[in-house]
């Protein structure tokens, strides 16, 4: 699995002209995924994200987590994460997860992410065609791989 983190101050997806979902401040996470992906990439990867000291403390340093600072997150499955970009220039997506795998991959992180955050996680619809709003805030932008965990 493959993550971009963004702190936000105000993230919201539209499918359709609908709003979907909707979070003040908190973490804006595009999630791709891979065939090979299991559970241990999902809870190793929730845990991560909801740990991760992204926050501001009352003397500016980045010392809270989401978990800490009562935060949301929306996230969003992306397969272009999945971009092999080495060979011309249209990128191939064949790494990327065929949808009746990355579905249910997708989902369980869902269902990780509300546990290890102890509440309700926004989320886009996945594979539709989606218009991510947010206001980023610092901006911070971190991005893990849960096959390369140096990155």
């Amino acid at each position: 699995m493959r993550a971009v983190i963004q702190r936000v101050s105000y993230c919201s997806v539209e499918v359709d002209g609908e709003q979907v979902a909707d979070i003040g401040a908190g973490l804006l996470v595009l999630l791709g995924v891979e065939e090979e992906d299991s559970m241990e990439d999902i809870t190793w990867l929730s845990r991560k994200i909801v740990n991760l000291r992204l926050f501001n403390d009352t003397k500016g340093i980045m010392n809270i987590s989401l978990l800490d600072s009562g935060g949301d997150a929306i996230v969003i499955s992306q397969f272009t994460l999945h971009a092999a970009t080495k060979k011309g220039n249209r990128p191939s997506y064949i790494k990327a997860a065929k949808p009746s795998i990355a579905t249910p991959l997708y989902e369980s992180f869902l269902t990780q992410m509300a546990k290890d955050l102890g509440k309700k996680i926004g989320a886009g619809i996945f594979g539709a065609d989606m218009k991510v709003s947010l206001l980023n805030d610092g901006p911070v932008t971190i991005i893990i791989d849960t096959k390369n965990k140096e990155l």
